[in-house]
């Protein structure tokens, strides 16, 4: 355990690992590539294992190995090489995502996962933003009340995804990797991509998803890190 007497920890800085083309996680900027493509259908929805300990027990709460659901077409994984020294981060995490959808509405699930040297895949922290309510959470921990607005299919939205924060030491010969999806069933309710009422209507359709990582939609996870 450690204890410190402020928060953000002093001497603490942000650190910014880059989404890359061909599953990379990089403190490089990104170069011009195409963005990373999947659909994600609401009547397949990705299952929850592990997350935030304070989820029911049912959820199976904790630092479950994501590597079963990183096998499914609907998520994207981006990982960093092996980690040449112990790395601490200590305070906030957030995900800025460049994406468009042919949905009205959708959602946008990201995870921050601690890769071990034997392939175990576990996750720290994740969080979600709905398409509509991007303008209700315009910076991590800063909520802005604003009525729902749509998004225009196809077109690039800029996604601000509070992690919250955390404190862990990613090890030596470790990997710290990026998971993007579109959702974590059944601890977030699925975003049935119509953008109709779900009080109303049950009818949902598949959305075309888009993930950019180029100099002009440099998606990214920040974390916030001391010295080891």
């Amino acid at each position: 355990w450690r204890g410190y007497e402020e928060w953000p920890v002093r001497g603490s800085r942000e650190e910014r690992w880059h989404l890359h083309a061909n599953g990379i996680l990089s403190r490089e900027e990104p170069e011009s590539s195409p963005p990373d493509e999947y659909d994600y259908d609401p009547k397949d929805p990705v299952p929850s294992i592990g997350g935030a300990i304070l989820m029911p027990a049912v959820y199976g709460a904790g630092p479950r190995d994501q590597r079963a659901i990183e096998e499914r077409q609907d998520v994207l994984v981006y990982t960093s090489e092996e980690l040449s020294e112990d790395y601490t981060a200590i305070g906030p995490v957030y995900v800025t995502l460049y994406a468009a959808s042919s949905a009205p509405d959708t959602d946008f699930v990201a995870r921050l996962v601690d890769v071990y040297p034997d392939g175990r895949a576990m996750v720290v922290t994740d969080g979600i933003i709905r398409a509509s309510a991007r303008e209700s959470y315009p910076a991590p921990g800063i909520i802005k009340p604003t009525q729902p607005t749509f998004i225009e299919p196809g077109e690039v939205y800029e996604y601000v995804i509070d992690l919250w924060a955390t404190g862990l030491t990613f090890l030596e010969g470790h990997r710290i990797r990026v998971e993007v999806t579109s959702s974590s069933f059944p601890r977030w309710d699925r975003n049935l991509n119509t953008g109709e009422d779900t009080k109303d209507s049950s009818r949902s359709v598949v959305a075309h998803q888009r993930i950019f990582h180029d100099p002009e939609s440099p998606s990214s996870v920040t974390l916030t890190v001391v010295e080891s």
